[in-house]
């Protein structure tokens, strides 16, 4: 029995794509969920990278939910230390609002991003110290319970946004499990700490008014074709684009010297990233996807289609779908 999967979009800009036409493909990669059974789109906060256009997340989730009708749509997720918790829970609440029963906040504290784009954020190394307070300020404004007195959420008060933690590590799997909230792993780019990370929420969990079971989100990655080569040729693109964005931003690379640097041993964490991920054609992607949900346990997959151009994802989609979902 497959799981109820979702998608992770990064709202991906190619090379010689605008960001208006990257935002029109993310519409129409959730429609594309919505018709084809998919619980979920999540979208991420990124800061300072020309090729993901998902930085103002509240602002992109209002865009595609007014172009949608059933699907769930949030933040996967929001990196709280980059804000204040009353914000989040303004322009949340505002979410909720307007597309009732529609919304997600997954939380995170990473910056997203480098140190120099942590110091423009107005950030310091030690924002996410208080991570797990801000949570609950912030989950007090939602439920209408503020933490501080005399000061509210409008909009917000009382929309209860559902709260998800997001981690790559034994801390979120941690703090999502003494809180009582869904527990979100980012597998698919930081998966060493998975199954450990896994058993430890479900060991520590400890039930909430919002979930009384412990309720696991896994990440992977998925390329899905027509044909193994096309598949494959677009992984390559893939791990081309990662050796600008990742090992030396702002630089630009032919594809013969991207190649050599994804063979040489500097790209060996470009490749550890991919390793929860399942290219090919549908067939093939949904038996690894399913053996993962196996090993894992997890209660839900979100699922990022990587593929460079938007009509390639929307065909990962549809692949996907009809072979797993």
């Amino acid at each position: 029995m497959s799981l109820p999967v979702s998608i992770l979009d990064l709202a991906g800009v190619a090379r010689d794509q605008s960001v208006a036409e990257a935002l029109a493909g993310t519409v129409a990669l959730a429609q594309q969920a919505e018709r084809t059974g998919h619980t979920r789109v999540w979208y991420a906060e990124h800061h300072n990278m020309a090729a993901i256009a998902s930085s103002a997340t509240s602002v992109l989730i209002a865009h595609v939910a007014a172009h949608t009708e059933s699907i769930r749509l949030g933040a996967g997720g929001v990196m709280l230390p980059n804000h204040s918790p009353l914000t989040i829970a303004e322009q949340f609440g505002t979410l909720e609002s307007l597309h009732p029963g529609r919304i997600d906040l997954g939380l995170g504290r990473a910056p997203g991003s480098d140190q120099n784009t942590l110091r423009a954020l107005r950030r310091t190394h030690t924002s996410s110290d208080s991570f797990p307070q801000d949570v609950l300020e912030l989950q007090g404004y939602l439920r209408g319970q503020s933490l501080i007195p005399g000061v509210d959420a409008y909009p917000g008060k009382g929309t209860d946004v559902p709260l998800y933690i997001l981690g790559s590590s034994l801390f979120g799997a941690g703090l999502a499990a003494a809180l009582g909230l869904p527990y979100a792993f980012a597998s698919h780019f930081a998966p060493a700490a998975l199954h450990e990370a896994i058993a430890l929420y479900r060991r520590e969990f400890k039930p909430s008014e919002q979930l009384a079971e412990p309720y696991v989100i896994a990440g992977y990655n998925v390329v899905a074709a027509d044909d193994v080569s096309d598949a494959e040729r677009q992984l390559q693109a893939i791990m081309r684009s990662r050796v600008a964005l990742l090992l030396r931003p702002g630089v630009s690379y032919t594809d013969e010297q991207a190649d050599q640097l994804l063979a040489s041993p500097q790209a060996q964490h470009l490749h550890q990233m991919m390793t929860y991920t399942a290219v090919g054609t549908a067939d093939t992607v949904a038996e690894k996807v399913t053996a993962f949900a196996e090993q894992t346990g997890a209660d839900e997959l979100i699922v990022a289609h990587q593929s460079p151009r938007v009509e390639e994802r929307l065909r990962s989609v549809e692949l996907f779908a009809k072979a797993y979902l």
